[in-house]
C-alpha cells in the first residue's frame, strides 16, 4: 500500500499533530508499506520521505500560533506530486485546515479515481470555529470528498460534528510509551531532594499555567519541600510569568528552556506529580499520556477533553478549571500521600497501553483496508449494473 499522510503544519515546527504523522508514517513502513509525507516546509529538507508543499507562514489560530502556508498556487505543485506518486490512500491531518489539506482533496481523485481519501481531526476549540461556521458551506464542498472520518476523541468528534454531521471513528493518538517508561533513563541530578510537580508546555493563556502557579504558592507554604518544575518554550507571556515571580520572591518555581524529545522524559523521571491545567480547548490530552507513560501521577482540569484520558480517582485527579484552591488542594493530597500517588501512578500505567503506538498504527491500517475493500465492492456492484444494463439494451 502507498500512502500520503498530508499536515497542514510546518514540518519543521514540532507540534502534537506532526508527532502524530511522523510516528504513524514509521509504524506504516515497519509493517512493509510506503509512507510519504505531504507538509509545507520553511527551509530544506534531509528527509527523502518528506515532500514540501509550500513555504508556512504563523498565523493566530485558537489562542496559540500555527504555521501554515497559506499560497493557492501550492495547488500546481499538488496535483504534480499526486500524480506522480498514485498513491492508495490520501490520509489528511485537519483536513479542512487552509490551503494544503483542502488543494489536496481538490486534486486527489483526478490523479488517481481509486484512491481513499481519510481525514482526522485532531482539534478541539471550546467557543467554536469561526473558520467551520463561517465557511462551511464552502467547506462541505471539500468534506465530501473524505471517504473515512477519523477523530482522536469523543471531544474531538462532538466538536467537528456540530459543523459536519457524519460517522467518525474513534482512533486517539497514539504514544511511544517506551520512550516515556525507559527505566534506564538518569534523572535530572539537581531536581533531586524535594517533591517535584511537572508542568510541560506552552506559556499561553489557555494552558492556565497562571492558575497553577498561584496554587503552588499554597502548597509549597504547606509543605515546603516541593517544587514546581515549568518546561517549555521560550515566549513572551513566558517571560512575564518569570518576572512576576520574580519580583513576588515566590519560592520553589524554576524555569526550564524547551527539551528535546530525547532528553524530556528525564524530567518526568524526576517528578513526583504532572500537572496540567489547561482551560479548554484540548481535543485529548496527549501531555498526560506523556506522565502517565513515564509512570507519575496526573493532576490535570476537568475539561472534556481530559475527562476522555483521565478517570478522577481512578488513574489521575481532575480539578474545576480556573480553581485556584481546588488546584492547590488536589496538588498538597498527593504530596503528603506517597501510597495514592504510587496507586494512580500504577492505574495510569495500565491505562496508557491502550493508547501505544503499535495499537494505534494497527487500527488506523485496519480502516484503510476497511475503505479500501468497501470501495472496491461499490466499484465492483456498479461493473455489474452496466454489465445488466448493457445486457438489457441487447
Amino acid at each position: 500500500m502507498k500512502v500520503a499522510l498530508v499536515t497542514p503544519y510546518d514540518w519543521h515546527t514540532p507540534g502534537g499533530v506532526n508527532n502524530h504523522v511522523e510516528h504513524l508514517a514509521t509504524e506504516l513502513r515497519d509493517r512493509g508499506h510506503t509512507v510519504k509525507i505531504l507538509a509545507p516546509v520553511a527551509g530544506a529538507v534531509d528527509d527523502p520521505n518528506v515532500i514540501p508543499m509550500g513555504r508556512p507562514i504563523s498565523v493566530a489560530a485558537a489562542g496559540s500560533v500555527v504555521r501554515i502556508s497559506l499560497n493557492p498556487a501550492t495547488g500546481r505543485r499538488v496535483r504534480e506530486v499526486l500524480e506522480r506518486e498514485q498513491f492508495d490512500v490520501v490520509h489528511m491531518h485537519e483536513p479542512l485546515m487552509p490551503v494544503l489539506p483542502i488543494q489536496v482533496l481538490r486534486h486527489s481523485r483526478n490523479a488517481n479515481p481509486n484512491v481513499v481519501n481519510v481525514g482526522t481531526f485532531h482539534a478541539r476549540k471550546d467557543g467554536g470555529n469561526r473558520l467551520y461556521a463561517y465557511g462551511r458551506r464552502l467547506l462541505k464542498r471539500w468534506f465530501r470528498e473524505i471517504d473515512g472520518k477519523i477523530a482522536v476523541s469523543p471531544p474531538a468528534e462532538q466538536y467537528v460534528e456540530q459543523y459536519f454531521p457524519g460517522y467518525y471513528n474513534i482512533i486517539p493518538n497514539g504514544i511511544d510509551i517506551d520512550h516515556w517508561a525507559n527505566p534506564n533513563l538518569a534523572p535530572v541530578p539537581e531536581l533531586q531532594g524535594t517533591t517535584n510537580i511537572l508542568y510541560v508546555g506552552r506559556a499561553e493563556k489557555r494552558k492556565g499555567l497562571a492558575y497553577l502557579i498561584r496554587a503552588f504558592g499554597m502548597v509549597n507554604a504547606r509543605n515546603p519541600e516541593t517544587r514546581l518544575i515549568v518546561v517549555g518554550p521560550d515566549s513572551r507571556a513566558r517571560r512575564r510569568y518569570e518576572a512576576s515571580v520574580v519580583r513576588s520572591g515566590q519560592r520553589g518555581i524554576i524555569f526550564v528552556p524547551q527539551q528535546t524529545y530525547a532528553d524530556l522524559p528525564r524530567y518526568h523521571h524526576s517528578s513526583h506529580i504532572m500537572c496540567s491545567p489547561a482551560l479548554g480547548n484540548e481535543s485529548q490530552g496527549y501531555v498526560l499520556l506523556e506522565g502517565m507513560a513515564a509512570g507519575i501521577p496526573v493532576v490535570a482540569s476537568n475539561i472534556d477533553g481530559y475527562a476522555s484520558v483521565i478517570t478522577h480517582g481512578v488513574d489521575g485527579l481532575l480539578v474545576r478549571p480556573k480553581d485556584t484552591m481546588d488546584l492547590a488542594d488536589a496538588l498538597t493530597a498527593l504530596v503528603r500521600d506517597p501510597a495514592r500517588r504510587a496507586a494512580l501512578a500504577a492505574a495510569g500505567r495500565r491505562e496508557v497501553e491502550g493508547y501505544g503506538w503499535p495499537r494505534v498504527a494497527q487500527r488506523v491500517l485496519s480502516y484503510y483496508e476497511r475503505l479500501i475493500d468497501q470501495q472496491h465492492a461499490v466499484e465492483l456492484s456498479r461493473r455489474h449494473a452496466d454489465e445488466r444494463a448493457l445486457a438489457a439494451a441487447k
